[in-house]
């Protein structure tokens, strides 16, 4: 493609500026210190839909733990789930455990450099290829994340946000448009990171941004018509009963079936609440038809709220026992009865999560009395 000489001083001039800005300004983060590909590849999953701040401990930890393509590729699935709980989207860390695998039998451990290898693996998409290839391995790829989306739509005045199809191609067209024959990597994380900190959604700071001569829509004062906003989903509401189901002086928990949400993590029984159904009356059922045993309830321990992405969940959660009987667990691949010590080894979700240290807090303080 031949540009015209004022679009091609145009984009240098963006080059020039954005990563002079970037190489002064840029955050200290532990995987822009790596040129590990397998490093920078873990930290594009986790920055999937996740804050940096939010990924900075977990990252840390996982790299501890999985050092290499082979240590996360014979790892248990228990364990990389572990390691994940609490960031959510779980089929990320299932992914890349299967991506690592396919890595360690047919690349010798070696993540691929090329765009047709890398988007083979489970999980990885346009963006994170283009990212993973930019910043390991220097090819000139471009990137499009809703950060990336908001600078270019500002930048050159586009009422594009990526929501259609024929936007988000727009938009890559553009991203490829200003990326550089040379230092790419850095230019897609300037990019990210001049989204992540200056062309922030709610009242950017114009006036400290390395583009803000040759943004459009700031030159036109109307940065905040840019990106035009997507339609925002409707957020569902959900009810839920749970019961900590006490036995011996363990606790009663359950392993998720392998598909749909949240699959092949623990959690502590239970089920939505009813129309005109009491959350009372409502985990008496859920028991019953889980475990096929009558329950009594002996208090409320908490009720908790935990948001996610397009749902609401209010979580009812009641200690009880069960009456003497088998159980005949209907609505899970796996149950155990485990102290409460053991549940650390299990993961959960993060509502569950809420409940155990609950109940850890509560066993400490009987432990001082």
């Amino acid at each position: 493609m031949h540009l015209p000489a004022s679009t091609m001083s145009d984009t240098v001039l963006i080059n020039e500026s954005l990563l002079r800005w970037y190489r002064k300004e840029r955050r200290d983060l532990p995987w822009r210190r790596s040129r590990d590909p397998y490093a920078i590849w873990v930290s594009e999953i986790m920055l999937q839909q996740t804050q940096v701040k939010t990924v900075l401990p977990y990252f840390e930890r996982w790299m501890q733990a999985f050092p290499t393509v082979k240590d996360l590729a014979t790892a248990p699935e228990s364990k990389v789930l572990k390691l994940w709980e609490g960031l959510g989207y779980y089929s990320r860390a299932r992914n890349l455990q299967k991506s690592a695998i396919l890595v360690k039998d047919q690349y010798a451990g070696n993540l691929p450099s090329t765009r047709k290898e890398i988007l083979a693996l489970p999980g990885i998409g346009p963006y994170t290829a283009g990212a993973i290839l930019s910043i390991a391995f220097g090819v000139r790829a471009s990137v499009l994340d809703g950060n990336v989306k908001r600078v270019l739509s500002r930048l050159r005045r586009l009422k594009e946000n990526g929501k259609t199809s024929k936007s988000e191609k727009r938009l890559w067209a553009e991203a490829e448009r200003i990326l550089p024959e040379k230092d790419v990597g850095d230019f897609n994380q300037a990019l990210m990171e001049l989204g992540a900190q200056v062309c922030i959604p709610q009242k950017p700071h114009c006036m400290i941004c390395p583009l803000k001569k040759l943004c459009q829509a700031h030159l036109k004062a109307d940065v905040q018509n840019f990106p035009p906003p997507k339609p925002q989903p409707v957020i569902k509401k959900i009810d839920v009963s749970a019961a900590v189901l006490f036995r011996r002086g363990k606790i009663y928990i359950q392993q998720r079936v392998e598909k749909g949400l949240m699959a092949g993590l623990w959690e502590f029984p239970g089920g939505k609440i009813e129309k005109n159904e009491s959350p009372e009356k409502c985990i008496v059922r859920e028991i019953r038809e889980e475990l096929g045993l009558e329950m009594t309830i002996e208090e409320k321990l908490i009720v908790i709220r935990h948001s996610y992405t397009q749902f609401r969940v209010t979580l009812h959660v009641f200690k009880g026992r069960l009456f003497p009987g088998k159980i005949t667990p209907t609505a899970c691949q796996n149950w155990k009865w485990v102290a409460l010590k053991e549940l650390e080894i299990y993961p959960f979700p993060s509502a569950n999560v809420k409940i155990i240290k609950l109940l850890e807090k509560l066993s400490n303080a009987q432990e001082k009395e």
